[in-house]
């Protein structure tokens, strides 16, 4: 059995990938693209893949492939019309990160309402030694308890989002941006509603024609000058341009984002005009990947290609 892993570093150095090495031989590359591609699957049974497009460009030398696992949730990579007519079983990874990105929400939000750039910021600068008194009244921040948070996408991570909120004492609503998804424990809202009365507004939604710019420059000019926008969802769900707009003239407080348009970062994007991190606070891509999830995820994609070879259907697209 030869299986080929195309992205070995998007898993990190810190989880054993030897793991699947008890399943055949196996071929790691750091970093693989469309080019490079096609040569190295070649001789596949098993192909694991995170970012790669997998169709019939990067396909078409590998004969012998018989499985895709991919290391994520989302299977945009794949030509489901070209490996379901090839016969390729696909597997994917759902809800191994749903702790972690929920932990990174509130890291961002915490970070912007609770000003912590700027007081550590004014410490550091050797202020604080030059201070008569205690503490640092120059700059305020709000309480959660009894703010509203809203939520944008109630699936796994809307939800784990929604119970931490509720813990600080926030008031939940959600807005269901396919009109679907109906929870009675928290309040559903229309897009207008969640705009206007939301302290905080966190998205946690794919990527679709439903969610693409969503939260465009009319969107913003409905939220509270007061409010903060965190997006961990897909970065295309907000528009840049408009956000960068929206902070830059005061028609929202803060935004905190892991996820943007493209990634990595291309010069030219608008976001790179706000280096004040009061305002504007961005991560790589990295609300998915505590050294837990990883292990998760690492586990999980061991067990659907050994169901795999076993002849089960495990996490199967």
């Amino acid at each position: 059995m030869e299986i080929v892993m195309l992205e070995a570093n998007s898993l990190g150095a810190d989880v054993d990938l030897s793991i699947f090495e008890k399943l055949g031989h196996v071929t790691k590359y750091g970093q693989s693209d469309e080019e490079n591609t096609p040569e190295r699957v070649k001789n596949a049974d098993v192909i694991i893949v995170n970012k790669v497009m997998m169709n019939e460009k990067t396909l078409a030398k590998a004969s012998h492939v018989k499985m895709i696992a991919v290391t994520a949730t989302g299977i945009n990579i794949i030509d489901k019309e070209y490996t379901d007519r090839r016969g390729i079983t696909v597997t994917n990874v759902g809800g191994y990160s749903t702790m972690s990105v929920a932990q990174h929400t509130f890291a961002l939000a915490l970070y912007l309402i609770h000003h912590m750039n700027y007081f550590d910021g004014y410490v550091k600068s050797g202020d604080y030694i030059k201070s008569d008194i205690f503490t640092n009244l120059g700059v305020t921040y709000h309480e959660l308890y009894q703010k509203t948070w809203g939520i944008i996408g109630l699936g796994n991570i809307g939800k784990k989002v929604a119970q931490i909120a509720q813990t600080f004492g926030c008031r939940v609503i959600y807005y269901s941006t396919s009109g679907k998804n109906q929870n009675d424990l928290y309040e559903r809202v229309d897009f207008d509603t969640i705009c206007r009365e939301s302290d905080v507004l966190s998205i946690h939604a794919p990527l679709n024609a439903d969610t693409k710019n969503l939260i465009d420059r009319e969107a913003l000019q409905k939220m509270k000058k007061t409010a903060v926008l965190i997006n961990v969802g897909r970065g295309s769900i907000v528009n840049e341009a408009d956000l960068v707009e929206a902070l830059e003239s005061g028609k929202i407080a803060a935004a905190g984002l892991d996820v943007i348009s493209e990634e990595p970062m291309k010069e030219g994007n608008p976001l790179m005009r706000i280096q004040d991190s009061e305002k504007l606070v961005v991560t790589p891509h990295i609300a998915w990947a505590s050294t837990e999830a990883r292990q998760r995820l690492t586990q999980e994609v061991y067990l659907n290609i050994e169901a795999f070879l076993r002849g089960e259907r495990r996490n199967v697209v």
